[in-house]
């Protein structure tokens, strides 16, 4: 919280972020912060240390604050889009780091990898929000999908299943960030930043298609037959 309060005060001094940013920010770091509490009082057993993966995920999850703030403010003031790109580049270089360092270290864990996955669903989320001011709402779809899906997963409970290890599936979605955030640096032309970001809305389509194939062809291999089923 002091690192992103600090994180924030910053921004404010460097580059004029406003009162909605730093509320926004503020908001996303009390947020996590309650989530993440509850998710270590919960876990059980509970882990004896926070571990160094999870510090960098924390770093990380902070740098994302800022990139929210940014975001928010950007619809009251033009955006410092080098900051913001800045800010962005470093959490997803990051994000490579976090997983090298549980494997080093040993302290991998299932609470980590969901931790590290939140972080990214809500930095493609939020990326996904700036740059559809420019590309158009459908933009949103990429942002919007993981969270879509697990929404989906509360009326069908199949969609919960395991998934096997793919690295097309990590791939396509390390991507997501990328291709976004070189569509928000506003170094392309329109229609190719178009163009990249079309292709990251298809290859995550793509990839949650194939993931809920798999899941549906699982359920129907496990499913009872009508007959033996209680009516």
């Amino acid at each position: 919280m002091g690192a992103q309060i600090l994180l924030l005060l910053l921004l404010s001094t460097a580059t004029g972020l406003g009162p909605a940013g730093l509320l926004t920010g503020l908001a996303v770091s009390v947020t996590a912060w309650a989530v993440l509490t509850r998710a270590l009082v919960t876990t059980w057993p509970r882990p004896r240390t926070f571990g160094p993966a999870n510090r960098v995920t924390l770093a990380r999850a902070t740098l994302v604050g800022g990139v929210t703030a940014l975001v928010a403010d950007s619809f009251q003031n033009p955006p410092p889009v080098a900051v913001l790109v800045a800010l962005t580049t470093v959490a997803l270089i990051l994000d490579a780091v976090d997983g090298q360092v549980a494997r080093r270290t040993g302290t991998a864990s299932a609470l980590g990898a969901r931790f590290d996955m939140e972080v990214d669903a809500f930095l493609i989320l939020v990326l996904s929000v700036y740059v559809a001011t420019s590309q158009g709402p459908w933009v949103l779809l990429i942002g919007g999908m993981r969270y879509a899906f697990v929404a989906a997963a509360r009326v069908l409970p199949w969609l919960n299943g395991a998934l096997p290890p793919s690295m097309a599936r990590k791939t396509v979605a390390a991507f997501q960030g990328i291709f976004l955030l070189v569509a928000a640096a506003g170094i392309l032309p329109s229609m190719a930043a178009f163009g990249v970001v079309l292709v990251a809305l298809s290859s995550l389509c793509w990839s949650f298609g194939r993931d809920i194939g798999y899941l549906w062809r699982v359920k129907a291999a496990f499913a009872p037959p009508m007959t033996d089923r209680v009516r």
